[in-house]
């Protein structure tokens, strides 16, 4: 299922199910997504996170009722599934610009939010550079850690880069690169694919070692992760923070994906860091993909 279908028939559910107890990981089983990638799918396509369409189309309908019939402000609250009085009247405030209360005293002035509608526009043919290949079996080393997927629905969340600067400051990174094989200048960033239910997810610090490595002898907090062959759609990403990589997986799901005939494949993906090299390259990014069934 290309992204475009993903989106559609997600908010069609969404739009039928607003007034249920849905979250975000109730959608993505629709499309038979892990809530991980259902999100950045969902993210990357609309420019909004899947939680932050379902509140605010929640919001713009509780405007509408509020305006327009005699609900109260609790049984509203109850109706469209916050957690108290208290959170709808703040959310409600944040979304229009007024309280419940002034709605009710009798101002007129709300925000609407309308549902997502997927349009295809004819555009100037951009190129997209990309490469593929195809990876065999890898053995890394890993410096792992286990993050919660409500990270994912924050986008000011540094967690991840705070990891790379805890292992960089106890000089836990420099211990990795040891472990590589000869004149392999490789640092890969890689990232568990999250399984439906899942509440966590692992992100871990990589290095490919020997062939011949004995993992038994790794140092303390260090693991053995095995990624299994796949094929993988590779983007440049040119920049001097994580900007860039969130645009390349734009591109891979607005402009890439649609076109492909592929679909994501449950499987890590990996960024890869180079000690020296082309100064404006930050990384390239991995992504895995298979044949669409």
């Amino acid at each position: 299922m290309i992204g475009f279908e993903i989106l559609q028939k997600s908010v069609d559910f969404i739009e039928a199910h607003l007034l249920d107890n849905i979250t975000y990981v109730d959608v993505a089983k629709q499309v038979n997504m892990s809530p991980y990638e259902f999100h950045r799918t969902f993210r990357f396509i609309s420019g909004i996170t899947p939680s932050a369409y379902i509140r605010n189309r929640r919001l713009s309908l509780a405007g509408q009722e509020l305006m327009y019939t005699d609900i109260k402000v609790t049984d509203l609250a109850m109706k469209y599934w916050f957690d108290s009085v208290d959170g709808f009247t703040k959310a409600f405030s944040r979304f229009h610009g007024i309280t419940p209360g002034a709605v009710k005293a009798g101002s007129k002035s709300l925000a609407m939010y309308n549902p997502l509608s997927i349009r295809v526009t004819m555009e100037g043919a951009t190129p997209i550079k990309y490469k593929m290949t195809e990876l065999g079996t890898v053995n890394f080393l890993v410096i792992p850690r286990s993050f919660s997927v409500d990270i994912i629905e924050d986008d000011s969340d540094e967690s991840i880069s705070d990891f790379w600067g805890e292992c960089i400051q106890s000089k836990k990174l420099d211990l990795l690169k040891t472990f590589r094989a000869k004149n392999d200048n490789r640092v890969f960033g890689l990232c568990s694919e999250l399984k439906e239910d899942s509440t966590s997810f692992v992100y871990a610090l990589a290095v490919i070692v020997p062939d011949d490595f004995d993992f038994t002898k790794a140092p303390e907090g260090f693991t053995k992760w095995q990624v299994e062959k796949s094929r993988y759609v590779i983007f440049d990403c040119y920049g001097k923070d994580g900007n860039c990589i969130s645009k390349a997986w734009e591109i891979y799901f607005q402009n890439f994906l649609p076109q492909s005939g592929l679909q994501t494949k449950e499987s890590p993906d990996f960024e890869i860091y180079f000690d020296d090299g082309d100064p404006d390259l930050m990384c390239e990014l991995w992504i895995p993909v298979k044949k669409e069934v």
